[in-house]
């Protein structure tokens, strides 16, 4: 197949389905999105179904990564790295955290050189997308949000008593409530507030959901083509520069097919996605191309470097009568999720009525949480389990910004999860892991979250075939910064615990007995610098927020153009000059829509609605 387009947006993720359906609002503008996944599956909607679509083919990329100085404890070393394969993109894997940022984050990026990217002039954006729906549990500065936009932002119904006493529990260790997505996230006292979550009525509003399914994808002017994998863009010679005119994809039947560019190509594949694509399509390091066996175009030497994310450290705590057991969740999707092998439920269906009548309560319960959910986004699984944060001062640095970010995770989870999606050995972890992953252990985790790392990492070729994943060097903690600033942020979730509403107290954190043994550690005791350090080069786990490959100032412009080529542009997470303080799926949505208003105006392409100044 060749086509041609007035834009190629290649990656339906988190800002390029958002891009796409801005674009094709004008209905004389041709827009085609290229997406290497298919549609979201149905469990997609499914807010607390998340870790579901990790380590799948069909949603996942399945990257993992070098973790430097951490990931001692994980599997082979290595550090997961889940990134969305499908359109909506990690919106429809991620955790759901509606978090834009500290609005001093935004300010330092502009006083850097990324000129109209202060807090004021992104605001406009964040707002656009944004359709809030008020909740009275939570503090809203209301000129800093937006009622009416695709996006369903929302608070989780009902709330977990929980995650309601992490929030008092903060409140008394001396962070006050307040809106983190205010146009003031507090001062070095910081802010705690349950979450605003990516949802509309207990489903997930991931970018498909939001900006594509329905009117979007319905228009004769948007062509979207998935289980498309691009190859490489193509880069056409000129007078001045290499001018992108096109790219060339893989379908899932193998055959490769062109599509022709008449005025830009938008490359929105996300932090890893981008620069990968941008190396194999020549523009980068000249020497790392040389070594890859790629004929370097345009010799770009910041293409995949920078890269920054965020790692917390989960500290488990029993919590009885607080925590969400294993049980009470699998219970909350339905009869078919508790059928056997793993279930107590037959199998085969047509053996239901022979069980028991225990059985049957327990299928009717099933059936009336499930459907309470599907009709009326009531119930467990209408949020992630990730339910409430904090965000406050170490006082160690970056003062622009709250350096430090917990949040409240409702359940230990079990087994499985453990050994697959965090690529732990629970055995070792734990001293009795019957005990404390069980299907009825009640236990939550408090996560420890730095949010303004000073460690960089790198993406870079493996070799020259699109297929092969590039290689990703994360290096945690390769900056002498970043370790202080973890040991002072897990003091803060010990006395987060500490100040838990009395009537119902977490137990002791659980430390894994050999590095408690290593340490001279008892249970109960207050950890040492030196364990808490340990814990964290050991268990710290990516946040899956990668950001900064293809970032403003080096690799783009501040209207995202990419230097040293025509017609070619980044608008993803990847061009963020540095990691906002904060989960980042806003800030990437944000980068979307902002994007999609810099190229209407540059091409005269009329949208519904211009924000921007």
């Amino acid at each position: 197949m060749s086509q041609t387009f007035d834009f190629i947006v290649v990656g339906g993720g988190s800002a390029g389905a958002i891009v796409a359906a801005r674009l094709s609002e004008d209905a004389n503008c041709q827009v085609a999105l290229v997406e290497a996944g298919k549609q979201p599956p149905a469990e997609e909607m499914v807010p607390a179904a998340c870790s579901a679509l990790q380590l799948n083919p069909d949603t996942d990329w399945m990257y993992t990564a070098d973790a430097g100085r951490a990931g001692k404890g994980l599997r082979d070393g290595r550090m997961m790295m889940p990134r969305g394969k499908m359109l909506g993109g990690s919106s429809g894997i991620n955790y759901m955290a509606y978090v834009r940022g500290h609005p001093g984050d935004f300010d330092a990026w502009a006083e850097a050189g990324a000129e109209g990217w202060r807090y004021d002039d992104v605001l406009p954006y964040f707002k656009k997308s944004e359709g809030l729906v008020p909740n009275e549990a939570i503090t809203i500065d209301d000129a800093a949000h937006n009622t009416n936009g695709p996006l369903g932002v929302s608070v989780r119904a009902p709330i977990i008593p929980g995650a309601a006493e992490f929030v008092d529990a903060a409140e008394a260790a001396g962070i006050p409530r307040g809106d983190y997505n205010g146009r003031e996230r507090g001062g070095a006292d910081g802010v705690v507030s349950l979450f605003q979550t990516t949802t509309r009525d207990g489903k997930r509003s991931s970018t498909y959901r939001a900006f594509i399914q329905g009117d979007a994808e319905a228009r004769a002017n948007l062509t979207i083509i998935t289980d498309a994998h691009v190859q490489h863009i193509v880069l056409d010679d000129s007078a001045e520069a290499p001018r992108a005119s096109g790219v060339v994809y893989t379908a899932a039947d193998g055959e490769r097919h062109t599509l022709t560019a008449a005025r830009e190509v938008i490359v929105s594949a996300g932090t890893i996605g981008s620069p990968h694509l941008l190396l194999l399509s020549g523009i980068g390091p000249k020497d790392e191309l040389a070594a890859a066996g790629v004929d370097c175009r345009v010799d770009s030497p910041h293409v995949g470097k920078h890269l920054k994310d965020h790692v917390h450290v989960a500290l488990c705590f029993p919590a009885p009568g607080v925590g969400i057991s294993m049980t009470e969740i699998g219970l909350s999707f339905g009869a078919d999720a508790l059928r056997a092998p793993d279930g107590p439920l037959p199998a085969d269906p047509a053996e239901d009525a022979d069980m028991s009548d225990e059985l049957v309560a327990v299928k009717e319960e099933a059936d009336r949480r499930f459907s309470a959910w599907a009709s009326e986004g009531q119930g467990m699984i209408a949020s992630s389990l990730y339910d409430a944060g904090a965000w406050f001062s170490t006082g160690l640095g970056d003062h622009h910004s709250h350096d430090a970010q917990i949040g409240f995770f409702a359940s230990g989870y079990n087994r499985d999860l453990w050994a697959g999606c965090m690529r732990v050995d629970p055995e070792q972890y734990f001293d009795d892991v019957g005990k404390r992953l069980g299907d009825d252990a009640e236990t939550v985790m408090l996560l420890a979250n730095p949010v303004q790392p000073h460690s960089e990492g790198q993406i870079t070729l493996a070799d020259r075939q699109a297929d092969t994943p590039p290689n990703i060097d994360m290096n945690y903690f390769g900056d002498d910064h970043d370790m202080p600033v973890m040991i002072a942020t897990v003091r803060r979730v010990l006395d987060i615990a500490e100040n838990w509403p009395s009537h119902r107290e977490l137990g002791a954190p659980l430390f894994p007995p050999f590095l408690a043994d290593k340490h001279g550690h008892a249970h109960g005791d207050t950890p040492s610098d030196a364990l808490l350090e340990d814990l964290a080069l050991h268990y710290a786990w990516t946040v899956y927020h990668p950001t900064t490959t293809c970032r403003i100032g080096d690799v783009v412009d501040p209207q995202l153009r990419v230097y040293g080529t025509a017609g070619l542009r980044v608008a993803d997470a990847s061009v963020m000059p540095n990691v906002v303080s904060g989960n980042t799926n806003a800030a990437a949505m944000m980068i979307g829509e902002k994007a999609a208003e810099m190229i209407a105006r540059e091409h005269g392409v009329r949208l519904n609605q211009f924000v921007g100044a």
